[in-house]
């Protein structure tokens, strides 16, 4: 089997443009599908367990007769959990405890806080906990237990009182793992619904199934479309497109290991995107080598070499500083550092959803173990956008407590503001602050 990767080098006259093109997949929203989406919604909202019952049928092609029997219960999990084996329940449960511990020191940020001026008045910010949330697992084409971990751990040491998981079940089928995982991390509710009558189910709530206040996890175009139209009846984390990962070497990265990280990422579909981007040629022509040895003897070598032929890139530079350079244009949703001092050089990266600092550290760990959060911005979103965390699920609050000392300068101020807007109710409301101000004036 053949390999096909484009390369191209900053030293290109068109280089601009050839990384324009390479980053364009994945950011236009399909308007059939789109259209589909808000059809599904409306029904959704319309019909509930109906239309979420008959959609579920259509879809996941589950033989259910009623939405109460997607709801799976608690012995249900407690089922599953004994079932998996005990290898897969020891490595999920050392992955839990590392996740966990990562995301507790999330908890203890200081985002409650208060001051008060010089006549008393107190002004300040706290914190609450968002109460019923909504978590997408995805589960059409394979199975994933640590997307339980990623998305519920979080939710759980914010304090969140209700969680409710939603996953695929193709022809009634959940893997087991997956069972085991939420049986772990105690979730409320799970349900085997998926897609998009899944999110409008979560967003607007049914008969059976309860309306939340956020919706987190990720999904394929439909579940996305989904998130993207509810939001403002509900919170959601993101909008998640095609999982990317940029490897950044120089001369002392390790070829196999390389070439290793970026079969690891485009295994996951043809859609998936591998960017290997080398100080000078020589590692280029290196993993290059490697990738084209290995690619024949990999269990998903034809959706490998798609992922690479479409999405994927070897870019080479000049030096360090246009590594960086290029790396934070392209504000990607992994980072494998193979470089020199690589922690030095972490600090020269202002957009990634999350780095992998040295050869030791593979993305791979990230997507399961490590303790950081692989819920991740994706497609650029890097440069404004948070991996997945604790404050996902808080939310701020501001208050101020005046003084009558402090109401009288204020009042001063705002009405001239609202007059000058116009909004004689506003002025009026402050001037009633006013000192020897009477309500008949």
């Amino acid at each position: 089997m053949e390999l096909e990767i484009r390369q191209f080098s900053t030293s290109d006259e068109d280089f601009e443009q050839q990384l324009q093109d390479l980053l364009a997949r994945g950011q236009e929203f399909d308007p059939a599908i789109d259209a589909e989406v808000a059809r599904i919604i409306h029904s959704i909202r319309q019909q509930g367990d109906e239309a979420l019952l008959e959609l579920t049928r259509k879809f996941d092609r589950h033989p259910a007769r009623a939405v109460a029997q997607l709801e799976l219960r608690k012995d249900d999990l407690k089922q599953a959990y004994q079932r998996t084996a005990p290898q897969v329940i020891a490595a999920l449960e050392h992955a839990y405890n590392r996740i966990f511990e990562f995301h507790r020191h999330q908890r203890h940020s200081h985002d409650t806080w208060h001051y008060d001026d010089d006549n008393g008045s107190v002004f300040g910010q706290y914190t609450t906990t968002i109460e019923r949330v909504g978590v997408y697992v995805p589960g059409g084409l394979a199975a994933y237990p640590s997307s339980v971990l990623m998305t519920v751990i979080p939710a759980v040491v914010a304090g969140v009182k209700k969680i409710t998981m939603v996953v695929p079940a193709p022809r009634g089928q959940v893997k087991d793992a997956v069972l085991a995982a939420a049986y772990m991390c105690s979730v409320d509710r799970v349900f085997t619904i998926g897609g998009a009558q899944a999110i409008a189910a979560l967003a607007y709530g049914t008969e059976t199934v309860p309306k939340v206040d956020k919706i987190v996890g990720p999904g394929n175009a439909w579940v996305s479309a989904a998130k993207r139209q509810t939001f403002g009846q509900v919170g959601i984390d993101l909008i998640a497109g095609p999982s990317e990962v940029v490897i950044a070497c120089d001369d002392s990265a390790k070829a196999e290991w390389a070439a290793m990280d970026m079969f690891a990422q485009a295994e996951h579909d043809e859609d998936a995107q591998s960017v290997l981007i080398s100080i000078g040629q020589a590692t280029i022509d290196a993993v290059h080598s490697v990738m084209a040895g290995l690619l024949p003897q990999m269990e998903r070598k034809d959706i490998i070499a798609r992922s690479l032929a479409n999405q994927g890139a070897m870019i080479c530079v000049r030096d360090r500083s246009e590594l960086s350079a290029v790396i934070n244009q392209i504000a990607p949703e992994h980072l494998g550092l193979m470089v020199e001092d690589p922690a030095h050089f972490l600090r020269e990266i202002h957009h990634a959803g999350s780095v992998f600092v040295g050869p030791y550290s593979t993305e791979v760990f990230g997507d399961y173990c490590a303790g950081p959060n692989h819920v991740l911005p994706t497609s650029g979103a890097a440069r404004f956008s948070s991996p997945l965390g604790v404050d996902d699920f808080r939310k701020r609050t501001s208050y101020i407590q005046c003084t009558p000392k402090t109401a009288e300068d204020l009042a001063k101020t705002a009405a001239v503001l609202a007059r000058e807007e116009q909004l004689t109710a506003h002025a009026r409301a402050a001037d009633y602050r006013k000192p020897g101000h009477s309500d008949r004036d």
